[in-house]
């Protein structure tokens, strides 16, 4: 391996721009490279410009980084293999869509304890 080779890192940069369509870009960043240098190294803020709100830190951004599930901040230094995943924000929080999905199909006929003996108690 060169010199040239060693001083330079491996990482894969994830970001799942809409529901069920992910962009997975392979980068070799500098040794000593944070989070926000190597996103800006990608070219990723040219294609969703999104992103680039992210490096900014506008105030109000829905979207936030992490590596390997964990969230971290932009000034993060990288290791070799790194995985920096973009996360957007939900749309909808998980409570309420339960909720609303539960409400829409009826508590009688879903769930636990939909099918039971004729003339039962409920919920046995």
């Amino acid at each position: 391996m060169s010199t040239a080779e060693e001083a330079l890192l491996s990482v894969v940069l994830v970001y799942a721009y809409k529901p069920r369509s992910v962009v997975e870009l392979s980068i070799q960043v500098p040794r000593q490279c944070t989070v926000a240098q190597a996103l800006a190294l990608s070219g990723i803020a040219h294609t969703y410009p999104e992103v680039e709100d992210l490096l900014g830190q506008v105030v109000g951004h829905h979207l936030s980084c992490g590596i390997w599930g964990r969230k971290v901040s932009l000034q993060q230094a990288l290791s070799m293999n790194d995985r920096i995943e973009i996360y957007r924000g939900l749309l909808v929080d998980p409570k309420t869509a339960r909720r609303e999905r539960f409400r829409k199909q009826g508590a009688r006929v879903a769930g636990l304890f939909a099918k039971r003996r004729a003339g039962a108690k409920a919920g046995y």
